[in-house]
Formats: structure tokens, C-alpha cells, sequence
């Protein structure tokens, strides 16, 4: 039986017969669709699913008129952080823009969350309003909420994930309540300041890091950013396809936020004011590709059916059916994206 080179969401590469592939594509649908209660990739998407994985060219591509945008996380880390390339951030965003021609990017701090970026407001104000005399794209301005930065000893609230297992529930619910405040506030003065100074977006990155406080403090805080700015764009990156329970019992305008799939995590989304939803499924590093692959693209599927804003697929090591890898293979990269586009019908990665 003829064995046809392909990936494991570890990034390992392996030879895997046909069947065992069209396997893992219907288990991987399955899957998805069991857990959130949604339909499965249909026969003809699976088919096409399978071409792709199979496909003889190391790398491959949408056909002409498919093409879709791209936007960033952490964008000015990508080159001078993750790549080693010793330039600053001004460079870093002129590269993307000049030589890589990124449809957007995003202007951040290497300690990438909204509580620290406080204390260097100003200097990234300046630096906002450099860039944004030097380029033509359109310019985030991006962090994560990290609510664990507010937790003791660093922060003045107690710490859930000390407090539940010793079997303090009330104690772990009241400190990110309090937490959730904190964010709420650091998070509109940031991303005010940014604004304010040129930036033509916001992006919350990484968003249920923390649990269901994690998405409250986000979701409302684009609420009042939204009220405030009604011109700006604003984008959410989800951290996982699943809001963890971790308060368990908090809610945005009476629906419940813990157990949201990513169908319904954007229709949450859309409510409190979110421009571009970033969607994230995450790899299981022990199946093949095309496992991970059709259950990313049956989750995609149906949030891109509900919702009525764009809706960006994380596609970074580790989610979106990339192999969990510092550097994943192009020929893993290139086959997500176009099952994205051209199945899910994403608006964008």
C-alpha cells in the first residue's frame, strides 16, 4: 500500500498510508464535532482534505483569488526574539512591511502583557507615534491580559491556582473578581494611550490564558474601549478552542463564559464590541496532521458560519493544526493554511 510523507503534531515527519489518513481525518472531525456540538466536515470536504495532505509538492497554496490577510501577535517579536535577528522594533516593523509586505502588524513589549507596559507608557507612546510616521500599514498596538500578573507575590490579589487545590473556592473566586478589575483598568488606560497616539487598532492576545476571568476582564474592557473609540478596530486571540472554568461561575450580559467553544466564544465576541475574532484550536501533538488538521477545520467551519465579523484562525506552533514546533515545516504550514481558507473559509490567519 502506497505511503505518503506527512507530519505528527510533535512536527515529526513519518510515511502513513492512505487509509490510515482518511481515518484520521474523519476520527479528527469527529472529534471536534462531539465536543461541541456541531456538524462534522461533510464527505466532499474530507475528500478535499485529504488531497491536500497527500499532495506530491512540499509546499502548496490556495488557488488565485483565495488569498486571505494576515495579522500578527506579539508582531515585533517575531524577528528580532523568535528569529535571533539583532534589530529593533522600528526595524523589525519596517522589514514587515517592506520586505516580507505583511497586510498589518503590531507594535508591543517584549514583556508582553498590559499591567507592565504601564510603567513605560510614555516611551511607547513615542515609539507608536515614530512608527507611524515611517510606515503605511496599519499599525496594533497588542498584549495579554495575563491575569495571573496581579496574583501575590508580585501582585496584590491571592493566587487561584494556589487557592483551589488547597479547597478554597470562595477565597479563589473573590481574587480574580478583584483581579479582573485590575485588568480592566490597566487594559484601557494602555490601550487609550495607544490609541491616542496613533495606533489603529488594539489586539488582546492570548485571551483566557487565565480561565473564564481572563475573557471577562478582556471582553469588558473592549466593551468600554469600544464606547470610547467607535472608529478603532479591535482584535481578540484566543489562548485555547475551550474557556477554562477556573471561577466557573462568571457571566457577560447573562450567558455563562466557562465551556465556551470557539462558536460560541465569538458570538460573545461580537456582542462586547470585537472587530476581528482570533480563533484558537489547540494541536494534539500525538495525532498526525491530518487528525489535528480536520479537527481545526470542522471548529473553523462552524464559527466562521455564525459569525457575522472576521474571524482569524491562530495558526502559531502549537494551535490551529500547526505541529507544536520552535520552527514548524513549511509543508505542515502551507497545507493548514490552505485547509483553512479553502474549507473553513476563513477571513484570515
Amino acid at each position: 500500500m502506497k505511503k505518503y510523507l506527512t507530519r505528527y503534531g510533535d512536527n515529526y515527519a513519518d510515511f502513513i498510508s492512505g487509509d490510515q489518513i482518511k481515518a484520521d481525518i474523519e476520527s479528527g472531525s469527529q472529534d471536534a464535532a462531539e465536543r461541541a456540538h456541531i456538524p462534522p466536515l461533510t464527505q466532499d470536504e474530507m475528500d478535499y482534505l485529504y488531497e491536500i495532505i497527500i499532495s506530491p509538492q512540499k509546499i502548496v497554496s490556495v488557488e488565485p483569488g483565495n488569498e486571505v490577510v494576515v495579522s500578527f501577535d506579539a508582531g515585533t517579536l517575531k524577528l528580532p526574539v523568535r528569529n535571533g535577528i539583532p534589530m529593533d522594533r522600528l526595524q523589525a516593523i519596517l522589514t514587515q512591511e517592506r520586505a516580507l509586505a505583511s497586510d498589518s502588524i503590531e507594535l508591543c513589549h517584549v514583556d508582553y502583557s498590559y499591567k507592565p507596559v504601564k510603567a513605560i507608557i510614555s516611551e511607547e507612546r513615542q515609539t507608536m507615534e515614530q512608527a507611524q510616521l515611517m510606515t503605511t500599514l496599519p499599525l496594533l498596538y497588542g498584549a495579554m491580559p495575563n491575569l495571573g500578573l496581579y496574583t501575590r507575590p508580585d501582585g496584590p490579589v491571592g493566587n487561584w491556582s494556589e487557592l483551589l487545590p488547597a479547597g478554597k473556592i470562595a477565597e479563589a473566586r473573590e481574587a480574580q473578581e478583584e483581579a479582573i478589575q485590575h485588568a480592566i483598568r490597566d487594559i484601557v488606560f494602555v490601550a487609550s494611550q495607544m490609541i491616542e497616539s496613533g495606533a489603529d487598532g488594539i489586539n488582546l492576545d492570548t485571551v483566557g490564558a487565565s480561565g473564564d476571568a481572563d475573557v471577562k476582564a478582556s471582553l469588558e474592557a473592549v466593551k468600554i474601549l469600544k464606547q470610547k473609540y467607535p472608529q478603532i478596530g479591535f482584535e481578540t486571540g484566543m489562548a485555547g478552542e475551550f474557556n477554562m472554568g477556573m471561577h466557573g461561575l462568571l457571566e457577560i450580559d447573562g450567558e455563562r463564559i466557562a465551556g465556551l467553544y470557539p462558536h460560541k466564544q465569538v458570538k460573545m465576541a461580537e456582542k462586547c464590541g470585537v472587530s476581528i475574532f482570533g480563533m484558537a484550536v489547540n494541536t494534539n501533538s500525538n495525532m498526525s496532521l491530518a487528525w489535528n488538521l480536520a479537527r481545526v477545520c470542522t471548529f473553523a467551519k462552524e464559527t466562521v458560519k455564525v459569525s457575522t465579523i472576521p474571524v482569524h484562525a491562530n495558526v502559531g506552533m502549537g494551535v490551529g493544526g500547526i505541529p507544536l514546533s520552535l520552527i514548524p515545516a513549511a509543508d505542515a504550514v502551507s497545507r493548514v493554511d490552505k485547509a483553512l481558507i479553502e474549507i473553513a473559509k476563513v477571513d484570515g490567519l
